[in-house]
């Protein structure tokens, strides 16, 4: 079966996850430059069957747009070019960055490790993918 990858875009790091092959474990896959997401995930595909990429879609608390907006939907519109088949679903991710943080925490992560932004952009793309899993199976 066909994985499923998430992303987490951000202005400087893309935190991606991936499920395993049956769909059912959202594992932390990297976190990479948000310039080079696009060559990274060519290369990705070119190994991996990916069925379904999940794009978290900022937004505030209120519901409207965040002001990361126009830069989440540039990079959708330049992933849509580079895989024009590849099906996209754009997911909420409000708190998922609170939520990795406090993830750290909870699993004992020290204070030096808790700094590292790119494993906070991993497993918040590894929170939206596993809530994606969940609802998929309610």
């Amino acid at each position: 079966m066909p994985r499923i990858l998430a992303i987490d875009y951000g202005f400087k790091r893309t935190g991606i996850a991936v499920t395993d092959e049956l769909q059912i474990i959202a594992s932390g896959l990297t976190t990479v430059a948000s310039n080079t997401a696009i060559a990274f995930l060519k290369d990705y595909f070119s190994k991996e069957d990916v069925i379904k990429v999940l794009i978290g879609e900022p937004k505030q608390m209120n519901g409207q747009p965040s002001e990361s907006t126009p830069i989440i939907e540039k990079f959708v519109a330049d992933f849509k070019t580079a895989f024009p088949d590849m099906k996209i679903e754009r997911v909420d991710e409000r708190f998922t960055s609170k939520m990795a943080f406090q993830t750290m925490i909870d699993s004992g992560l020290k204070k030096k490790q808790r700094q590292n932004k790119g494993l906070v952009d991993e497993i918040a793309a590894t929170i939206l993918l596993q809530e994606f899993l969940t609802r998929k199976m309610i």
